[in-house]
């Protein structure tokens, strides 16, 4: 993408009603003041809150606002100018139900208040293969501890990818460490039962993949 594009791209965010850019000072500091508040004050409604970490271009988080019209939607990513694409649609499309946040996953917690969020996706991650970079890796322990802190109780968490590297070393830390896996299947495609949030939506990549034969796998699970 040429820089003259990204600068459009950021330039057009800014006057997206749909897009929130918080400073990193803004939240580690306590002044982000929808925190604890999306649904009030950015959907203005008291429906289910459920993120997608990492949204890429924003098109997973856009299908799954179109298919569940009662449910809040938030795509998060550092790229704003990845996410420009679905923040637009949505505009365009005049689907109220989705929104976009521009900042790390990292900072999370620093986003949402505790209990504030129903339910998580995180779709086709960089599995950041080398040891060291596991720190990065988007359900080791570290992640998982804040995706719980602003998690309901019985919130759950999707992950759907095309490494199976990151789909065993996902599962692996979710039995040693005694968290509730309520599925998990190596095809989506091939094996019949999967859910059909998982195979209903396709995001571009995604589309790519299967046109390679290459398997789509997904876990569901609680954590403990």
């Amino acid at each position: 993408m040429g820089s003259k594009n990204k600068l459009r791209r950021f330039n057009e965010n800014e006057t997206f009603s749909n897009v929130v850019q918080p400073t990193r000072e803004e939240l580690v500091s306590s002044k982000f003041n929808l925190k604890g508040n999306w649904r009030t004050e950015m959907f203005k409604n008291n429906n289910p809150l459920v993120l997608e970490l990492g949204c890429g271009k924003g098109e997973y988080a856009v299908a799954l606002a179109k298919k569940y019209p009662n449910k809040n939607f938030i795509g998060i990513d550092i790229k704003g100018a990845r996410f420009w694409r679905g923040a637009k649609t949505a505009i365009e499309e005049h689907i109220p139900n989705v929104a976009f946040l521009r900042t790390q996953i990292e900072l999370i917690d620093h986003a949402f208040a505790e209990n504030e969020v129903d339910e998580i996706w995180i779709t086709f991650p960089d599995p950041q293969i080398k040891y060291k970079r596991t720190k990065h890796r988007m359900t080791n322990a570290t992640f998982l501890e804040r995706y719980k802190q602003i998690l309901i109780p019985e919130g759950v968490v999707n992950l759907k990818t095309d490494s199976e590297f990151m789909h065993g070393y996902t599962l692996g830390l979710l039995h040693g460490a005694g968290h509730d896996v309520i599925y998990a299947n190596h095809n989506v495609y091939k094996q019949e039962g999967s859910p059909e949030e998982v195979t209903s939506i396709q995001t571009f990549y995604e589309s790519q993949y299967l046109e390679q034969n290459k398997p789509i796998t997904y876990i569901r699970f609680k954590i403990k």
